[in-house]
């Protein structure tokens, strides 16, 4: 460094001195001490930072180590066969995903709780009558898999910020039995949640108040077969929510529920029993598809808001029970029952009110709607039963106020925007 501020001195552009005096040279000393000391200083930076991330490493895995040992340990636990036993087993698996070093390791000790869930379980409503030590075994087992639901729930209420909170994580249920529990209020953000052949067979199962945001959501093939499921107040904001579930008894509430944007997919789903309830719902943006589903049976109840979006029943098949569309307001919606099959049952449109919205009635045949289809067209298409037939190929009929269909006077000759036909009421 020395000769080369030197060689400088000469260089051009410089004022060249003949003689160097002793400030000048000093000077050039100083320079060179201190470029050296800069290089050394960053050499030795270079090596402290190689020695942290070293100490860093060597202390990740002493806590790796030191996890995996508490987590044998955790896991022994849950398979003794005291309850009590197992009950600290766990909590020592929930205080381990707090304190994992890693999110994998946090992720594995949220896959272990959720395999326990989904371990043969029997229901109460299939014990052995009578068999009093079968019952004292059921009411154990019963009370270690609610304290994890009940773990899983307390640590989705915690803000995504908080370092305990298991949001974002993916959480394997499928298949699992659930009796009983509370979800309610949890946040389900981003991640895989997945529900899929679960069955709800008695209890109260409660997703009151939960979040269920981004991500997927899988309800595919769950059986709602008896209890209360609860999902009022729910929000389902963007992402997939698939419930093509099969609901054939116990009751089954979507009551205030919110659904904003995002697809919410009931297609092909089974309505054979019981009730389900989306009454004071409200759907906004996105697509909600009941496309081929099969309402057999039982009530179900649409007194809902409809707002923007698309709602389909293309295919939808309604051959008994109750489908109950009173008061249900589509607004600037397009609705679709293209080849829907109004078999039989009741299916009521009274006062359901379509404001800008677009009803597709292509193809549908059976029994006409009440409130829905004015008997008119039947008779203007020269059918026997006016007032319960429905016309093969409707095709497209456009709202544009409330009720506008049900204004019209008698003797008064009104389009309807149907595709071809001018209907004159009678």
């Amino acid at each position: 460094m020395f000769f080369a501020g030197w060689d400088l001195l000469g260089a051009r552009e410089l004022k060249p001195e003949h003689r160097i005096d002793s400030k000048t040279l000093f000077d050039l000393v100083k320079l060179s001490f201190g470029v050296v000391a800069g290089a050394g200083a960053l050499v030795a930076l270079v090596v402290a930072y190689r020695r942290q991330r070293v100490d860093e490493d060597g202390a990740l895995r002493d806590a790796t180590r030191l996890h995996t040992e508490r987590f044998t340990t955790a896991v022994s636990q849950l398979g003794d066969e005291s309850a009590a036993v197992r009950l600290g087993g766990v909590h020592a698996l929930a205080g381990l995903a707090d304190d994992a070093p890693t999110r994998e390791l946090r992720q594995t000790c949220i896959d272990v709780l959720c395999a326990y869930l989904r371990l043969p379980y029997t229901a109460e409503a299939d014990l052995p009558a009578g068999d009093a030590e079968a019952r004292h075994a059921y009411l154990a087992l019963r009370e270690v898999r609610r304290t994890v639901i009940r773990l899983i729930r307390d640590h989705l209420r915690l803000d995504p910020d908080h370092p305990h909170s298991w949001q974002g994580h993916d959480f394997d249920l499928t298949g699992v039995t659930f009796d009983g529990g509370d979800l309610s209020e949890a946040t389900f953000s981003g991640g895989t949640v997945s529900f899929s052949g679960a069955e709800f067979t008695g209890g109260t199962v409660s997703f009151s108040g939960a979040r269920f945001t981004g991500g997927t959501v899988s309800f595919s093939g769950v059986q709602f077969t008896g209890g209360t499921v609860s999902f009022r107040g729910a929000r389902f904001t963007g992402g997939t929510v698939n419930f093509r579930s099969a609901f054939t008894g116990g009751t089954v509430s979507f009551r205030g529920a919110q659904f904003t944007s995002g697809t919410v997919d009931f297609s092909i789903a089974e309505f054979t029993s019981g009730t389900v309830d989306f009454n004071v719902a409200r759907f906004t943006g996105g697509t909600v598809s009941f496309s081929g589903a099969q309402f057999t049976g039982g009530t179900v109840s649409f007194s809902a808001d409809f707002t923007g979006g698309t709602v389909s029943f293309i295919g939808a098949d309604f051959t008994s029970g109750t489908v109950d569309f009173r008061g249900t307001q589509f607004i600037g919606s397009t609705v679709n029952f293209r080849g829907a099959q109004f078999t039989s049952g009741t299916v009521d449109f009274s006062m359901a009110q379509f404001p800008g919205g677009t009803v597709d009635l292509s193809q549908a045949n059976g029994v006409a709607p009440e409130g829905l289809v004015p008997s008119s067209w039947g008779a203007s298409a020269g059918r026997a039963d006016p007032a319960a037939s429905v016309v093969p190929g409707w095709g497209l009929m456009r709202v544009p106020t409330a009720g506008a269909a049900r204004a019209v006077q008698a003797g008064t000759q009104v389009s309807l925007s149907v595709i071809g036909i001018t209907v004159t009421p009678d």
